[in-house]
């Protein structure tokens, strides 16, 4: 048997080492635990441990870019604008229930007019109303005038259905971004929904511009579906397939 000689390309080529210079020695950082200060303006963001509500956060939100998010659930993304909030909380901030304080120096006031023998009865001031079955019951008697519904209640499945309602009863409505916002109005810290049943004459025309532009807006608007918004690398990977597909369909018109 003769032994094949070996092509001369296939040696291993020596690997040749740079010799390093004295006058500039490699010093390489270790930014490690214990180890060299980091640049200031560096993001630490990615090195932290979030807490666990954090995560949980942040994978929701998204969650929810990456799926298909139905038109009843998609509507409470698209609250009123600023002007329109600028308006309707100028107009809502004169029609709050009163305090327990105010409640009782009324009550007090009665009281003494009914012992003086003044037996005429004293009209309720107009205010808003909440509560989600209060306001149910309203919107159903069509008694309210305007509804408000916070976006951000939580499970949504509360307040889904209501705008559907509204619609079906002819009633206008509004999606306000915060229910902080609307439970500041009627001193609570928070709350689902809130209406209107009635406002001043002073204030009639303001309500009238309001109802016709959330008309406008929400009641006659059809809400569509969501469509998934992917990632970064997802969009790149699509975008250089679709790329692809293109060249490989001009060369076959070329044929």
């Amino acid at each position: 048997m003769v032994a094949r000689k070996g092509n001369k390309k296939d040696a291993a080529k020596p690997v040749v080492k740079k010799a390093a210079d004295p006058l500039y020695p490699a010093r390489p950082r270790n930014f490690r635990i214990g180890g060299d200060i980091r640049v200031k303006n560096k993001d630490l963001g990615r090195y932290v441990k979030w807490p666990r509500n954090v995560r949980i956060q942040r994978q929701r939100k998204i969650l929810w870019q990456r799926l298909s998010v139905p038109p009843a659930i998609n509507q409470f993304y698209s609250a009123v604008n600023k002007n329109q909030a600028t308006s309707l909380f100028k107009l809502l901030m004169k029609y709050r229930p009163a305090t327990d304080a105010e409640k009782t120096a009324r009550r007090t006031a009665a009281a003494e007019k009914a012992k003086s023998g003044d037996v005429t009865p004293a009209k309720a001031p107009l205010a808003i109303k909440f509560g989600l079955k209060h306001v149910t019951s309203l919107i159903e008697e069509k008694r309210a005038k305007l509804v408000c519904i916070a976006s951000d209640v939580e499970p949504i499945e509360l307040v889904v259905w209501l705008p559907a309602l509204c619609k079906k009863m002819g009633i206008p409505y509004c999606i306000v971004k915060n229910k902080a916002r609307l439970g500041a109005l009627i001193h609570q810290k928070t709350t689902t929904a809130i209406c209107l049943t009635g406002v001043n004459k002073d204030d009639e025309a303001t309500l009238r511009n309001l109802t016709e532009s959330f008309t406008e807006s929400f009641n006659d608007t059809k809400c569509k579906w969501k469509k998934p918004q992917m990632g970064l690398k997802t969009q790149a990977r699509l975008e250089k397939r679709m790329k692809q597909v293109e060249a490989d369909l001009a060369k076959k018109a070329q044929y």
